[in-house]
This record gives structure tokens, sequence and C-alpha cells, in this order.
């Protein structure tokens, strides 16, 4: 039988589930959707170490800047999720990440081309398109691996590709940049003058060859639960959506909501820390980048798993609600270290808490795929993850760093105030989001209720 086959049944029987893949198997896939997550994220989080030689090249503002970090990428990523979504909940999701990556990784390389900020622009459009194949078809393949006990952890490990990526981003580019930062500009045919920061581009760009080649070493798993629906063979139709979202309308209004919030302080800090440290406290990029890299890829990820650990501990001492409450666990700790971080009287103090702020805020990280996961029918799972990123990335990835550059542009009107917008945001958006969380518990217990009932 092959891993795209359906065991047969005699007629009016009910299909029997084949036994899970082999569970070393199963994590290699993990393992390499993770890496594929990291890759997306160096190409995305770059830009954050380049943000002071971007405003002195392209004479832009901080605001403008922010839209490169997040209006730009996340305009096409989110809308291009769901078409992405509904066609990996139809045809071979493997062969959809690979596409993606080749995708993402030539767009990345194109943002070293621009002369101007809407050069810039529309190739940061381009790496979101190619980064929405991602994400949807990952969370569906990985729940096609795993039983629910398991699954929490599972996509908390591949989500802690965010942190690999946005460490590494910061280490590699780091070290870029300290190479290239003395070589003068270069004049290319039809591309024109080359500054340093966009040879950096160039070469973060090549980085997703090796990844590509690793994706087609995975296999193409059993899609499971089919009889829960009454989708074709085909995956589920738009009605089908509909109708579920209907049915858990409460569920999926206060889950968006919380973890959008949430998602506002997470992406604020990792766009403007590096450089709030150089305007606060004079490190230069390449220092920033070594340091909070470091933090970022050891205590982000462990963060990440942490969050997916504590969600599966509650789960199997029978919290229906486990991966909300663990959300809200984690989420009260982080605010004094969210809030007061970026307030410290030294470098040393502020790389203390940033640490703590980090471990914590990578905490709910891989929680709220993993919730819809668990009350979703499996036709449509890469298209309730799309939807997720439709709200929660449009609103976190869309407007964190932009609520950020806004406080310090027109609220503050200086630019070394960063600090204190960074801090103000932080110390509205995560109360706000928590609240919310709680407010999710009561309809998401009736979600995982119902959906184990269909199964």
């Amino acid at each position: 039988m092959t891993d795209q086959e359906v065991p047969t049944v005699e007629h009016g029987a009910r299909p029997a589930e084949p036994p899970w893949p082999n569970p070393l198997y199963s994590w290699y896939v993990v393992g390499v959707l993770m890496l594929a997550y990291t890759n997306s994220f160096i190409d995305r989080q770059i830009l954050s170490l380049l943000v002071e030689p971007l405003r002195q090249d392209l004479n832009i503002s901080d605001t403008q800047v922010s839209l490169l970090a997040g209006l730009a990428f996340t305009i096409f990523y989110t809308l291009m999720g769901l078409p992405l979504a509904r066609l990996a909940d139809q045809s071979h999701r493997r062969n959809i990440i690979a596409g993606g990556i080749a995708g993402w990784s030539v767009m990345t390389a194109l943002c070293g081309a621009a002369q101007n900020f809407w050069h810039l622009f529309l190739a940061r459009v381009g790496v979101g398109v190619g980064e929405a194949t991602l994400s949807p078809a990952a969370f569906s393949m990985i729940s096609d691996y795993f039983p629910k006990q398991r699954l929490a952890r599972a996509i908390s490990v591949y989500s802690m590709g965010v942190y690999f990526g946005v460490g590494l981003a910061l280490m590699i580019g780091g070290l870029i940049i300290k190479l290239v930062s003395a070589a003068p500009p270069v004049a290319l045919p039809v591309i024109g003058t080359v500054h340093s920061w966009q040879l950096t581009f160039f070469y973060v760009g090549i980085l997703g060859l090796p990844v590509l080649l690793l994706v087609f070493t995975i296999r193409e798993p059993l899609r499971r639960g089919r009889a829960q629906t009454t989708e074709s063979a085909h995956g589920a139709s738009i009605k089908d959506l509909r109708k579920f979202v209907r049915i858990n309308t409460w569920t999926i209004f206060w889950h968006f909501t919380a973890y959008s919030l949430i998602g506002i302080a997470i992406v604020a800090y990792m766009t403007w820390t590096p450089t709030m440290f150089i305007r606060t406290y004079g490190w230069d990029a390449p220092t920033i980048g070594l340091v909070y890299g470091g933090i970022t890829f050891v205590l982000g990820t462990a963060g990440v798993y942490t969050g997916g650990f504590v969600a599966d501990w509650l789960d199997r001492r029978g919290r229906q609600d486990a991966i909300l409450r663990a959300t809200l666990y984690g989420g009260f700790a982080a605010i004094p270290f969210a809030v007061l971080t970026p307030l410290m009287p030294n470098a040393t103090l502020a790389v203390i808490g940033l640490a703590g702020a980090t471990f914590l805020l990578a905490f709910p990280q891989g929680l709220p795929a993993a919730a819809l996961q668990v009350i979703s029918p499996n036709a449509l799972r890469g298209q309730m993850t799309a939807l997720y990123f439709l709200v929660g990335s449009l609103v976190a990835s869309g407007f964190g760093p932009t609520f950020v550059a806004l406080v310090t542009d027109y609220g503050f009107g200086d630019p070394n105030m960063l600090r204190y917008s960074m801090a103000i945001v932080s110390a509205v958006t995560i109360p706000l989001g928590l609240i919310a969380v709680y407010f999710s518990l009561k309809p998401y217990r009736l979600s995982v209720e119902r959906a184990q009932s269909a199964r």
C-alpha cells in the first residue's frame, strides 16, 4: 500500500484508520519542515538588521521601514494564503512547499536589486507570496503524522523554525554585514549601484537551495479522518468551510483575536529590538545581531518547545482547553519582561530582560495552529490555518511593526524614543490578548467536544 492509498473495506463498513507512521520518520519530517520554516524567517527577518543603512541609502522613515517589514510582506502572504491552503487541502502538499521555497528565495535575492522604496516593497510582496505556501501545507501534513496527544509538541517543534530563523538571520546577517560593510558600492549592469545591504539579500537568498533539495526527501502522508466531513475526494468545499466557521464562530473569533493581539508584541520585538539597541545603547549591527540572534536561537526555540510541552502535559491531565490555557500561563509571565526590557538604564540589564522576554514571548508561538488542528476536520486544516494567518498575520505582522513606528514618528517625533514606543505597544496588546484567550476557553472546549464526537 502506498502512502496515499486508503485500506479497502467491505460495503457499508466504516473505513479503519491505518496505523500511524514510524515516529522516527514522523519527527524527521517535522525536522525538515522546521528547516524550511527557519529559512523562510531568515528571508523575512533579515530586514530588521538593515534598518539604518536602508533609511540612509533610500531616504525613508521608520514608518516606511515598518511597511517593508510588515505590510509589504503580509498583504499578499495573507491574501494568497486561502487559495494556496485550499490547494494544499486538495493536492500534493510537499510539492507545494517546494515551489514556495523556490519562489521566496528568488524574491529575497531580488530585494538586493532594489533601487528605491517601491522596488523593495514589490520584492517583499513576492517574498510573502512564496512563504504563504508553507505553513498551511506543513500543519496539514504534521496533523497526518501525529495523533492528537502529541500534536501540540510536534507543531511547536515545527514552529521553533521561527526562532531558529530569526536567530540565524540576526547572526548570519550580522556576520555578512561585518564582512561587506567596508566594501564600496558596486555598479552592476541593469541593476545599477549595489550597496552592502543589498549584497546581504543576495547571500541570504542563496540559502534556500539546500533546503529545497532536502524537502524532496520527505513523503506525502495519508490524509486521515476523511469520513468525518462531507467533502469529496478532492477536499472540502467553500460551503464546508463556511459551515464549520458558523458552527464554531465564537471559538474562532476569540482565538483569532487573542493570538493576533499577542502577535503584535512578538513581531514588534523581532522587528525593532536590533534598532532599539543601536539607537539607545550605541551598539552596532553585527554586535546586536550576534547577541540577540544567540538569545533568539537558544531561548526562543526553548520557549516554543516549552509551550508545546506544557500544552501536551495539560492535555494528558484531561484539560480540553490545554493549548489555550498554556498560552495564558506564558502570556502573564511575559508582560513585565516585554514592557520593562526596552526601559532598562543600561545594555547589560536590557540583555537580561531580553532573554526573559524572548523565551516567554516564544511560549505561545506554536499553539494557535495546534489549537486549530485539534478542532478542524482533516480536509479543512490547511484552509483554517490560512484563515488564521489571513487575520493573525495581517494584524500582527502587518501592523505590529507599524504601530511602534507610528508612535515613534508621530507620537514622540523622535527616533531615539523607539524604546518607549516598544514598551507602550507591549503594555497594551499583550494584556488585551490574554483577556481574549480567557473568553475563548469555554467555546473552545465545546469545539473540541464536537470534533471528538465527529471522529
